[in-house]
């Protein structure tokens, strides 16, 4: 087999594979024989056809199988050879494919990059550190009693946090317009969930009573053919709820699994819940401070195959979050390649730092996770032996304990600044970079 390689760019090579044609007419007889042991052809017993009467009635097929398997088998045997490593299928383009000759095809394809990471010096992380005080685990206490809330009928006017049930027909220029218009929907006032002015224009309605709201669409709209416009709403209010927080009681704790544990019993509960979320919201921004410092100082080229796996990877996740009757393929690429170019360049990252410092997963950090876990549930003996017991659960786990490792390894040499803040700010979601 003769191999010769070309590199046409920084991560494309052309590889041109000369097979011979001994090589192939061995592979072809093989399938032959194979074939005359079970034809069926009237006239001859099974396994005593004549070969010539085979070569006659399968060669064709057969010299077509043989190509095709000898093709994925000498390209596998090419990139060994020459120490390739392909990042994806090869396009395959044959040179020569006449019967008796040498078969020669051009197989272009694409590597992954070659680079070693560096500059773990230039990584600049603020590392948070805070505590769960007892006025924030009272602010947590009062949000799931908002969560809980109840609404019982009031004969008042509407104050904002107050329930309505209203029918409204919004117009434009005198004219209904799609989705403008709703009969017997719940809104709570200030809820935002409504345009600007619409909760706000209820403000000290009463049941019964029918208030005309003159408001414009804001310029960002996601209806861009109502972005903008000025509408008018004519709402009428049905009935006006008020709202009731549930008492901190048996029943209450009841609701989030805890039973006869009393209120102190319950906060302690919940207090382990907000230093479980303040742990893993402060290792989360740690690791991205990281992960983002590692992308800053080692800029690869991505391989087109890659990207496109993960283009198409996230669509497909797109779907089945959000449903509907679209397929993955209708959504435009566009839409997902920056954040498909990132999620590549850190896996090949992540795996060079991996590769280039030979880090196991520490197993003894895999049981602490699952461990970690494990805790928000009831049963969490359960929930630990559920994870031994499923392979592929475990092999997740470990992946998630490796980047941990990969980021601590990258901590040891990288600017480290401690900041003690606040609770709120520690669990605080990092906005994202507003475009221009």
């Amino acid at each position: 087999m003769q191999v010769s390689v070309e590199n046409t760019s920084a991560l494309e090579r052309r590889m041109t594979i000369g097979v011979p044609a001994e090589r192939i007419e061995t592979e072809v007889n093989k399938r032959l024989q194979q074939t005359a042991r079970k034809a069926k052809i009237p006239g001859f017993r099974p396994g005593k056809v004549p070969m010539s009467v085979i070569r006659q009635r399968y060669e064709d097929g057969a010299r077509q199988e043989a190509l095709g398997d000898l093709i994925q088998a000498t390209f596998y045997e090419a990139v060994v050879e020459q120490k390739l490593n392909p990042a994806g299928a090869p396009s395959v383009e044959p040179k020569t494919f006449e019967k008796g000759k040498d078969l020669e095809y051009v197989a272009t394809f694409e590597v992954f990059p070659e680079f070693s990471v560096a500059g773990f010096e230039s990584v600049s992380v603020e590392r948070l550190s805070a505590d769960v005080a007892d006025s924030d685990l009272d602010n947590m206490l009062e949000i799931l009693r908002k969560q809980n809330v109840r609404f019982e009928v009031a004969d008042r006017a509407a104050e904002n946090e107050d329930q309505l049930n209203i029918d409204f027909v919004g117009k434009i220029d005198g004219e209904a317009f799609a989705g403008g218009s709703a009969t017997g929907t719940q809104l709570v006032l200030g809820s935002g969930r409504m345009i600007p002015g619409f909760e706000e224009g209820l403000v000290g309605a009463k049941a019964g009573e029918k208030r005309v709201l003159n408001l414009t669409f804001p310029e960002d709209y996601q209806n861009l053919e109502l972005a903008g416009k000025t509408a008018e709403f004519t709402v009428t209010v049905n009935t006006v709820s008020a709202p009731t927080l549930p008492e901190l009681n048996e029943a209450f704790f009841n609701q989030f699994g805890i039973k006869e544990t009393g209120i102190e019993g319950f906060r302690t509960e919940v207090r382990k819940n907000m230093e479980r979320e303040l742990r893993q919201a402060i290792k989360s921004k740690v690791k991205n401070q990281v992960m983002d410092g590692l992308l800053a100082a080692n800029p690869i080229e991505v391989p087109k195959a890659l990207l496109e796996n993960e283009v198409n990877r996230l669509r497909v996740q797109a779907v089945q979050q959000f449903g509907g009757n679209i397929k993955p393929d209708q959504l435009p690429a566009e839409l997902f390649e920056e954040q498909a170019k990132r999620r590549v360049e850190l896996g090949l990252i992540v795996a060079e730092v991996v590769k280039q410092f030979d880090l196991k997963p520490d197993e003894a950090r895999v049981r602490e996770l699952i461990q970690e876990m494990a805790s928000a549930y009831q049963e969490p003996e359960q929930v630990v032996a559920w994870y031994y017991k499923n392979e592929q659960q475990m092999n997740e786990v470990r992946s998630v304990v490796l980047e941990e490792q990969v980021v601590d390894t990258v901590l040891q040499k990288a600017s480290v600044t401690d900041k003690a803040v606040s609770y709120e700010e520690a669990v605080k979601p990092v906005e994202a970079p507003q475009a221009d």
